[in-house]
């Protein structure tokens, strides 16, 4: 399949219908997803990105339908993650000689994945490549999300090839953002970065300004994953400074891990007394050994604070809520309170171990955490009431 998006750039790209996992079993993909790669057409032929791996050699064999293998005189690869680069060993093959356009650090990792000494030529911001027509402006942007990341500008059609910037996991055969439901596509995009580009902030701000200062006419942004950004491509552009300003909307999210249901019980409670003190604030409740982590994390992320709840264990916590805490850390959120508090039938470490882990996470603790004996009865429960609205009025 592919599908022209503008006078010179045809989709050669594979929509992933079927995809469940990605990164491994790090992220949800609900929606499916696509990996998108460009053919651009002057009098020079580039490839911009190609596909995962297992779909190597059905992008090859596609390729090959819609032009002579031969005929393409560049490669450009963005960003070098097997999800772009996995179609490069097929293609390769083929036309060995062909010149791959890269970043230094892409070199380096395209040789760790494939071991190969193909035709790399570096380039940096502020370089460009003629296609006849057309010119081709590359713009660094190391870590969003990897070392090796660029963007690739094409004047004359104004087009941002922005690689995983910008996108999401959506698969769709509309492949316009216009086409698409609104509500579903922003929440992909918003579950995208708050699970992948978090904690790089600071770094989004700055490239971002730094291409807006380019003063670039923009009239499309044709990401690596979902669909294409055609219909006011800058209202993502906007979204992503929002989204990198330490975010937050007037949310708290309760997570919590249990055994024997107690820690639900207080979980319920402490929502009920920050209900009773604040009638309008989003309260979001989720038991993390039952939902998804990165839709978790999505909540999370709108949140002002974070209040995790878990039982004890072995004198420590529970599987999820051990993970979930990991997650936290790692995604390094900023401006935002936290509050622990769990139940314990036998030596009670859990709290602790959750507002520590809160804590060293960078979240502004209130108080020391609450702790329930057993199941909690009415005064228990009036105590995480009364607990709830203490966070409520911390806010």
């Amino acid at each position: 399949m592919s599908f022209k998006l503008t006078d010179s750039v045809t989709w050669v790209g594979k929509i992933d219908w079927a995809l469940q996992k990605f990164h491994g079993e790090e992220y949800s993909t609900f929606k499916g997803s696509s990996y998108n790669s460009y053919l651009v057409r002057d009098e020079k032929t580039v490839l911009i990105d190609t596909v995962y791996g297992p779909y190597g050699a059905e992008f090859v064999a596609n390729l090959e339908r819609e032009i002579d293998l031969s005929k393409i005189d560049y490669i450009i690869m963005n960003h070098c993650e097997v999800d772009h680069s996995g179609g490069l060993p097929e293609l390769m093959r083929r036309i060995p000689d062909v010149p791959i356009y890269c970043s230094a650090q892409a070199v380096k990792i395209l040789k760790g994945y494939y071991h190969a000494d193909w035709n790399y030529k570096v380039v940096k911001s502020g370089d460009t490549l003629s296609l006849g027509e057309k010119t081709l402006s590359f713009v660094s942007a190391p870590m969003l999300h990897w070392p090796d990341s660029m963007f690739t500008y094409m004047d004359k059609e104004n087009v941002l090839f922005s690689n995983d910037a910008f996108g999401h996991h959506f698969a769709s055969d509309l492949m316009y953002n216009d086409l698409v439901d609104q509500d579903e596509l922003m929440h992909e995009c918003i579950k995208y970065y708050a699970n992948i580009l978090t904690p790089f902030n600071k770094l989004v701000t700055k490239k971002i300004n730094e291409i807006v200062a380019m003063e670039l006419p923009l009239d499309f942004i044709f990401p690596s994953h979902g669909i294409m950004w055609r219909e006011n491509p800058l209202q993502i552009v906007q979204k992503y400074l929002e989204w990198a300003d330490d975010y937050q909307e007037d949310q708290i999210t309760i997570i919590y891990d249990t055994m024997w249901n107690s820690t639900r019980d207080m979980a319920e409670a402490i929502a009920s007394g920050i209900r009773q003190a604040n009638k309008d604030i989003v309260i979001k409740i989720y038991n993390v050994g039952q939902r998804d982590k990165n839709e978790v994390i999505s909540e999370i992320f709108r949140s002002k604070m974070v209040v995790a709840g878990c039982s004890t264990i072995n004198k420590g916590i529970l599987f999820h809520m051990a993970g979930m805490l990991e997650m936290i850390h790692g995604l390094s959120f900023k401006n935002k309170k936290g509050a622990a508090f769990g139940s314990y039938g036998w030596s009670g470490e859990s709290v602790k171990m959750v507002s520590d882990s809160l804590e060293k996470s960078g979240l502004e603790m209130v108080g020391d955490g609450l702790k329930v004996l057993w199941k909690p009865d009415s005064a228990a429960k009036e105590e995480c009431e009364a607990y709830g609205r203490l966070l409520a009025e911390s806010l």
